[in-house]
């Protein structure tokens, strides 16, 4: 191996699925190699959904034996995932109980309960964080409620992907990111606020020492060492929380950048250095989360690629099997800006039929309905990029700085008609790429723990060298300025 080539080890695990990934840094070039993949089903029974938390250990150990049998060496580990969901760990350092999944419906109406004892608008000026039912304060809080026999007899709260680094290591921490994930923790003091905490029964001696990303955990225990084959490699706390990791990945030349994370849901933001909190921010129900190096990730959830992927999924039940080139084809045949939706409009939450909500949608707006698969398709794609113009309009208001550019990422970020409709109604420049920002962002981050890179700007710099990006500039500036007046009129929250 060249001296000045590392390779890293990290675990991206999402809600459906993970993956171990090997990446090799060489000559300020990054590669990438898939080591693993696997699912990671939701377990019902009881009456509660759970995850199996021992088989992703179990799944983490398999990748690190297959990287040890071919022989390589590894510099560092590390591990991104969700956010919201944690594990018990009780006083004899034992896990008590699988954790639950955000999904458990045990959470419905917990923030209005939670409101009765610290008044919501309290509870976004100490956090910044848009309220959802499954935020860990509203878990921890029906958990309380329910008397959980592991809230009761636990010692420990530990995030995700802490508590696999503690199954690796041995070790406890709370990594900063991930923490910020769950209506818990300050933006502007950086800790755990205990006046939130008091409602849920714990304290901050309830959870593990706060880290920021690039902090060494701990390394392998000689457990581990044994089933893996490998030696005392170290586990790195990189930003646990895999929209961080994501965020890290952006290849910007500057600060005056948005980025989408485009995948099933979408996420829209800025990376700034002081949280945004204000009447606008708890209004619009803007979210600050933890970024990399201090910063905070300003952003807003948006309905993504959920709504063609459940439209997709009842074609497929009637035997059409479209491919993503066969539904763009048809979309660019179908005629411009017929239907428009709001696609976050909670009528598209879980609807048993998604292109029946869209039809729906449309008669409710006194538009046409779109019928074959390449309107409904255009009708998404139109309607997407109008919705992103709007949030990105709220971001341009709130933002300390002029946004030049946005960055797209993630899966959505190979689908060029999207970005190049994207583009044309947001009004500025986009880059496409990486898809594979979440991976990039965990292994560059192992890479700052090792010194191999100094900072955020010389992570940005090799990425934007090692990934090919696709570019769009605005066009049609005058048809999109009309199709969003439009999209304004039909714009609506209630359906």
């Amino acid at each position: 191996m060249h001296m000045d080539t590392l390779r890293f080890f990290a675990v991206d695990l999402g809600a459906t699925s993970g993956r171990t990934i090997l990446g090799t840094l060489s000559k300020g070039k990054m590669e990438m190699k898939e080591v693993t993949r696997f699912a990671n089903p939701i377990i019902e029974t009881g009456g509660h959904c759970y995850w199996d938390i021992y088989a992703l250990y179990l799944e983490i150990v398999q990748g690190l034996k297959k990287v040890a049998q071919e022989g390589i060496t590894i510099h560092s580990i590390g591990i991104d995932t969700w956010g919201v969901d944690f594990v018990f760990v009780g006083k004899d350092g034992a896990l008590l109980r699988n954790p639950y999944c955000y999904r458990d419906p045990h959470t419905v109406g917990a923030p209005e309960a939670y409101f009765t004892r610290i008044p919501r608008e309290r509870v976004y000026a100490l956090t910044g964080i848009q309220v959802m039912n499954f935020n860990s304060l509203f878990q921890l809080f029906t958990l309380r409620q329910n008397c959980c026999s592991a809230l009761e007899a636990a010692d420990q709260v530990l995030f995700m992907p802490d508590a696999l680094s503690y199954m690796l290591t041995g070790k406890r921490v709370t990594e900063y990111t991930i923490a910020s994930t769950s209506q818990l923790l300050n933006p502007r003091t950086k800790v755990l606020e205990q006046e939130l905490l008091d409602e849920v029964g714990l304290t901050r001696g309830n959870f593990a020492p706060l880290v920021y990303p690039g902090t060494e955990v701990g390394r392998l225990t000689p457990e581990v060492q044994k089933l893996t084959g490998l030696g005392a490699v170290p586990v790195i706390a990189v930003a646990g929380h895999d929209t961080a990791s994501a965020v890290a990945a952006v290849p910007a030349r500057n600060e005056r950048f948005a980025y989408l994370s485009s995948g099933t849901w979408s996420l829209m933001g800025i990376e700034v250095k002081e949280a945004i909190i204000n009447d606008e921010s708890f209004e619009k129900n803007f979210t600050n989360e933890g970024g990399i190096e201090g910063t905070t990730r300003f952003l807003k959830n948006i309905c993504g690629m959920w709504l063609l992927e459940q439209c997709r999924r009842e074609w497929a039940a009637a035997g059409h099997n479209y491919s993503y080139d066969e539904l763009i084809a048809a979309a660019e045949a179908a005629p411009a800006f017929r239907s428009l939706i709001n696609p976050d409009s909670p009528c598209f939450a879980n609807p048993p039929s998604m292109i029946e909500a869209i039809r729906s949608y449309c008669r409710a707006t006194g538009q046409p309905e779109p019928q074959e698969y390449g309107e409904l398709t255009r009708c998404i794609f139109e309607s997407l990029p109008l919705r992103y113009r709007q949030v990105f309009g709220y971001l341009q208001k709130m933002a300390p700085f002029a946004i030049e550019r946005l960055h797209v990422i993630g899966g959505g970020s190979r689908n060029n008609l999207l970005n190049q409709n994207t583009c044309n109604a947001v009004g500025v420049p986009v880059s496409a790429g990486p898809s594979e920002g979440t991976a990039i962002g965990n292994i560059l981050l192992q890479a700052k723990a090792a010194g191999a890179v100094t900072d955020i700007t010389a992570m940005r710099a090799i990425i934007a060298d090692s990934v090919e990006l696709a570019e769009f500039t605005p066009r049609d500036q005058e048809v999109w300025a009309e199709a969003y007046t439009r999209y304004l009129s039909i714009y609506r929250e209630d359906l």
